[in-house]
This record gives structure tokens, sequence and C-alpha cells, in this order.
């Protein structure tokens, strides 16, 4: 087994059109790392050059072949020292004249492997193409080492690659912007393929775009294990490879539990044509109208008693209705109750879902309703769709935990609903642990995401503020919530997510359910979170467009979703879990 290590993420501010500047100042860095202990130094993305390059004919005098000179001055240093160094540079390929956004891994050993950038920022088009190496994983002395840059990370593909093909950790190099860091995409990566990230970012003011820093070493149970905030500077912590190699999420064998037997959707794309025409194609399942709508979420500690929880369903329904919600998310067995589940499983054309379905047409709203569902022998860990008019659907939790798959057996079909104001998709709990969950119904079309949950396990951090200044109104100041693993479900997948958790704090279910919006960076945030004494949130979501024959909200455009690259994940529908 491969010991512990230290490793070392800079954060530094390159000088464009002073290469020789750069790239002396970020060996002095990675000295000064290796001096500490580091064995692994990351640094920036586009580290040696500077990143706001106008077109091929401004940034040509600065790009190298890898291995070249540059690298090779960073193999001198890392033969010295006995480390590996990730270096972000522009890279021409000699054979095609081409140009890439470049991640190199230097070792002792010389030149380790190279990532060249696959998901393109708005700005590398002007002068680089998308990499064509895929999403690699290196096996070194101190451990298995996977590279990303920058924008790479805002697709829960990546990632997921990297930790399938059994990274211990992830050198992210950035240029990252627009918000405050350590960011959350960051941490959820880590957290959600149970991996460590080595986070690298620049800090600093170029062509009039202010970097954030924030660089970090994130552990995979999304603690930050060190960070820089402004400055040059070298965030240091300790690497244990054999906490990664458990790949666990809150205790649960996370890659193990995957289904990829359900996944095939992945290597679509299905918002790369414009939605309205796709989604209406031969007349089959167009997208509902869009509009505005109110959507609620609701708290509760769900007991043995199905009367009780329903008076309670009833109680908050009918207030959340008085504020205008058309659709309210009620948590993981709220109908049935969180203890024995097995004894207390209902039917779902019993007299408990008709209850349910009664409140909704009295209250002429819909309702999502967890409950332990009984079909004959089967039991499933299910969520209830109840309309005005009835029972609209049922889903049946997908991703089982190991408790509840001693009384449940796993669901086999996602499950997406049109109701009048938007497309509808279902997940419950553990299944927003798995980002393929939520990538799925994105790419059914939904508008929103419904998540009945009951979740004891931290699925947040808090932010201190930052000293980086950033225009306004990105936030700056202290976050008790600034990493919310459901608020970065919604904004990978460009959905609104109402997320529904239980609260009983005696128990340790600490509630924290909001109603998230569909952009990751749009501030102030488009979002309720339950908070204080009150147990329903209520969000207004927006579905509509205004004129014209294509989508105007960024939930129905789905901006960030149809920029994936799916030829790159053909393994996340067929690979085996890492060990």
């Amino acid at each position: 087994m491969t010991a512990p290590f230290k490793a070392a993420a800079v954060q530094f501010e390159p000088t464009m059109f002073a290469k020789a500047r750069n790239i002396e100042a970020l060996l002095a860095l990675v000295e000064t790392a290796a001096e500490a202990g580091a064995r692994l130094v990351v640094t920036p993305e586009m580290g040696t050059t500077g990143y706001c390059w106008h077109d091929r004919a401004e940034v040509a005098p600065f790009v190298e072949p890898i291995p070249g000179p540059t690298t090779r001055r960073f193999e001198a240093l890392a033969r010295a020292r006995g480390i590996y160094v990730v270096i972000g540079m522009p890279e021409v390929d000699p054979r095609t004249n081409l140009y890439y956004n470049a991640a190199v891994l230097i070792g002792p050993e010389g030149v380790v492997g190279t990532h060249r950038k696959t998901h393109p920022y708005i700005s590398e088009p002007k002068w680089a193409v998308s990499g064509d190496l895929g999403h690699q994983v290196f096996e070194t002395r101190i451990g298995r080492i996977a590279l990303l840059v920058c924008m790479d990370i805002h697709f829960v593909e990546t990632a997921r690659l990297a930790g399938l093909r059994g990274a211990d950790v992830i050198c992210h190099v950035s240029n990252w912007l627009a918000e405050r860091t350590p960011a959350p995409y960051w941490i959820n990566r880590a957290f959600e393929n149970g991996c460590y990230l080595v986070e690298a970012n620049r800090w600093g003011l170029e062509r009039g775009v202010q970097f954030s820093g924030g660089s970090c070493i994130i552990a995979p149970d999304a603690t930050i294990l060190d960070v820089v905030d402004g400055g040059d500077g070298i965030a240091m912590a300790e690497i244990d490879p054999a906490l990664a190699r458990a790949r666990t999420l809150w205790g649960e064998p996370i890659l193990e539990q995957r289904r990829p037997d359900l996944y095939a959707e992945l290597m679509t794309n299905t918002f790369a044509w414009n939605p309205h025409d796709f989604f209406r194609l031969y007349g089959h399942e167009p997208l509902p109208e869009g509009r505005k709508a109110k959507v609620a979420v609701a708290e509760m500690a769900p007991g043995p008693d199905v009367e009780a929880n329903l008076a309670e369903i009833g109680r908050l329904a009918a207030a959340a209705a008085d504020l205008g919600a058309e659709l309210v998310v009620f948590p993981e067995r709220a109908l049935t109750g969180l203890a024995d589940p097995a004894a207390g499983a209902v039917e779902a054309g019993g007299r408990a879902v008709a209850a349910l379905c009664a409140i909704a047409a009295d209250l002429k709203i819909h309702l999502v309703a967890g409950l332990a569902e009984r079909d004959g022998e089967a039991r499933f860990d299910s969520a209830a769709l109840a309309g005005p008019h009835g029972l609209v659907g049922l889903y049946r939790k997908i991703h089982l935990t190991r408790a509840d798959a001693a009384w449940a057996q796993a669901g086999d079909a996602f499950a997406v609903f049109d109701l009048p104001f938007g497309r509808l998709g279902l997940m419950i709990g553990h299944d927003a642990s798995f980002p393929e969950t939520g990538r799925i119904l994105a790419l059914r079309g939904c508008d929103l995401i419904a998540c009945p949950a009951a979740v004891k396990e931290r699925f947040h951090l808090g932010h201190e503020g930052t000293a980086v200044a950033q225009p306004a109104p990105i936030p700056t100041g202290a976050d008790p919530l600034h990493w919310h693993q459901y608020r970065v479900r919604a904004g990978e997948n460009n959905c609104w997510l109402a997320f529904a958790n239980v609260r009983a704090p005696l128990e340790g279910y600490p509630g924290l359910s909001g109603v998230f919006g569909p952009d990751t960076f749009l501030f102030p945030r488009q979002e309720a979170i339950v908070s204080g004494n009150a147990a329903v949130a209520v969000a207004e979501i927006d579905t509509g467009t205004v004129g014209g024959p294509y989508p105007t909200h960024v939930a129905r455009r789905k901006d960030l979703v149809l920029m994936r690259q799916p030829h790159h994940y053909r393994e996340l529908v067929a690979a085996p879990a890492a060990g």
C-alpha cells in the first residue's frame, strides 16, 4: 500500500508576456514546497504565461511542445528533490500545430503524462482546441494521480472518470473566477468520488478579469485541510492514499453502489438542439409550457403513526399553499416514518396514499412525499407524486445505502412527470450522492427535481469570508452554507432542485432543506432555505420563455449541460468500481 505523503497547492499570479519571470517564480514556489516536505506540488492553470489571450497569434510566442524547454526545467527540480510537479501551460502539438490548454505531470523520471483541457471555457476557443487525450489516471511512486483543468470540473463526468479509474488525488489546475473559493464544485467532486482534490488556482486581475484564489487541499470527506485565500502562497496537507482507496461517502461504498446498467443516457447530448424542438420531435413527450410558479419544501420528523404523519403533512401543505405554492415536497418516508420501514410499509394503492391524494385535491396542489412501499412481498423506498386528480406517479429509490438494502430492494427506473408549470424529476436521499442521477433527469428535460431525504451526515460547509475583491454582486462575506451539496446538484444540472430533509435535531437530522436555483453563478442566489423556527420555505421558479422559438431561461436552455462532451464518457456506463 502506498504510504501517506504531503501535497502542496501553489497559488500564484502570473504576468502576461513575462514567461521567463513566471517560470522562475514558479520554480521558487515549488522549491519552497519541497523544502517543507511536499512530494506532490500542483501549480495553476496557464501559470507559465497567464490566461487571457486574444487569439492564436498573441499566444503563439509562448506555446511549447511537451516535453520541451519548460518541462525540462521542472524535471530537473523534480529529479533533484524526488518530487512530482503539475504545471499548467499552453501546449503546441508539433505534428498538427494545434494549441492546447494543458496540465503536465512531471516526476523524477521525467514527463509522466499530460492532460489537455477537454471542456473549454469561453476563452479557449479564441486560441486552443479541446483536448484529445481523455481523462487519464497516472500511476506514480506516491499514488494514482488524475489531472483536470479548470472548466473540466464543472462537469460531473470528468471527476467521476478519475474516481472510477482509481485516482487517489485529482490535481485540479485552474483560473477560477466569479465566486468565493474554495468553490463548491471543487468540494463536491472530492466528496462524491471519495478522493482528495489538490486545487491550485491563480489570483489577481488580468485584462479586467478578477480571479478568486482560494487554492486548497480537500479531503475525501469534504474537509478543507488547508487553504490560501488571496496572494501568492502554498497550501499543504497530508494525502493518505488508503483513505481514498476506501471509496466511501458517509461510510457507504459509493462506487460499488452505482447503477451503470441504468446510465446509458449519459452518452447522449439531448440539449445539442433547441430543446423545444428536440423534446417535441414526432409529437412525443413535448416539454410542458413553462411559466412562473411557487415551489415549497417542508421539514418534519415523521414517526410510526401514519395518521399523525398525514395530519402534519396536511398542516404544512396548507401553510405552503397559503403562500402560493403549487408543489410541496416532503422528506423521505414522511408518510410512513423512519423506524422499522419494512413493518410500516404501505401499498401505493392503499388508504395512506389515498389520504395524501385527498390533501392534494383539497388544496388543489401537487405533493411529493416519501414512503416505505409494499408491493406483494417486495419493499421499496419510494416517493409518491399526488395531484388534484389523484396519484400522478411513483418513484422507487435506485441507489440504496447499506441500511436501505437491509429492508428494501432497489428501483430500476428513473421517473419524470409533466406538471402544469414544467417537467419534474424525482430522486430520494442517497440518489443525490450519485451525480449520475441528477444528470440523467436533466438530460430528460427536467426543469425541477424534487428530492425527499432523511440525511443525518454532513452535506454542507461554511466559509469565513474572503479578502479577494470581487465585482458586485458576487458575495465575499462569511456564509454558513457556502457549500451545500444539493445546491451544487441544482446548478451543475441547470435545474431547480427542491430538497426536503427530515428535521429532528435530537436524532441528528439537521433539516437545511431548500429550493435551489439552476444557475451556480447568479447572485444573489435564487433560492429559499428553511431557517429558524419555520418548517416551510417557498421559492418562485421560472421555466418560461419570453418570445421567440428558443428558451430564454437557463432551466430550459441548460447552458452547462449542453457543453458536455459525451464521447469522453463511455466508461461511465460500463466501468466497474475501482479498488
